[in-house]
């Protein structure tokens, strides 16, 4: 496992093409072009006219409707399409894979790396990529596994492309990309469903329910700077905080025997299993 910062220096990505148009690709877009990226190195494919029109006037680059059309003369394409459709677009872009041969990069969850090889014709590089949903504020991370015809460039091509969205971490095995959807691609929610408990809680305990929802945001915002921050491990953190026979070990405990960690195991579980289960879906 590699993990790549966003802040160092990334290398030119040459010519890419976008398949798909919407929030993802959109913030891709603009980090590419915030980092120096000509918006004429950029192709679009969108086919609904509104969002391939904002694209192009937002960020000055190439739209096409069809994707054939965008990915001529592009090295780099990143399929941001809906997973229940990847196969109908892979298997019309075949012949101008076996072609062109280009470094192929997907978002698409459930869709594996084999799965899109064998669409697009076969010996085709790939690097299947999981952002999640922070990655359109540049506060994401993203989990990549990439094919043997990916070489060290094309490592480095993806990582210029992807680390506008936050730190990129390369995984050896790709049956670990259901475990890298299930702890990050759905992460945010679990994060969002805490957030929600905790600000309903509080109004119940008398609080209006501005200050109860100021309290619980700035928390959670407080909470994952010192996360990432600080250097120390999560446990120590809690440790921490955490003073003996005071208010925040009375509610450790209660999480605590209330089953916190393995509720917390057994739901990334399920939601690895159901990547797992959509990857034979889209077979």
């Amino acid at each position: 496992m590699t993990v790549s910062s966003s802040e160092s220096a990334a290398p030119a990505v040459d010519t890419v093409a976008f398949i798909g148009g919407g929030n993802m690709a959109r913030s891709l877009i603009g980090g590419l072009i915030a980092r120096g990226a000509a918006p004429a190195s950029i192709r679009v494919a969108e086919p609904v006219a509104e969002l391939r029109e904002g694209l192009a006037r937002q960020f000055g680059v190439q739209v096409f409707a069809e994707a054939g059309e965008a990915v001529q003369g592009a090295s780099l394409w990143l399929f941001a399409v809906k997973p229940q459709v990847m196969r109908g677009v892979c298997e019309g872009l075949a012949a101008a894979a076996q072609s062109a041969r280009p470094l192929v990069v997907s978002i698409a969850a459930g869709i594996t790396a084999a799965q899109l090889s064998r669409w697009l014709g076969g010996e085709v590089a790939v690097v299947r990529a999981m952002p999640n949903t922070p990655a359109m504020l540049g506060a994401g991370v993203t989990g990549l596994f990439a094919t043997p015809q990916v070489d060290d460039a094309g490592r480095a091509r993806t990582d210029a492309l992807l680390s506008s969205a936050g730190p990129t971490v390369w995984i050896d095995t790709e049956a670990q990309m259901d475990a890298v959807t299930a702890v990050s691609g759905s992460g945010p929610a679990y994060v969002f469903l805490l957030a929600e408990a905790m600000e309903a809680a509080g109004i119940a305990q008398g609080l209006p329910a501005e200050a109860a929802r100021a309290l619980t945001l700035q928390t959670v915002l407080g909470a994952a700077r010192m996360l990432t921050e600080a250097g120390e491990p999560p446990a120590e953190l809690r440790r921490r905080v955490t003073s003996p026979n005071g208010t925040t070990q009375a509610a450790i405990e209660t999480f605590q025997a209330g089953g916190f960690e393995a509720l917390t195991a057994q739901a990334i579980a399920a939601a690895a299993r159901r990547g797992g289960e959509l990857s034979a879906a889209n077979d």
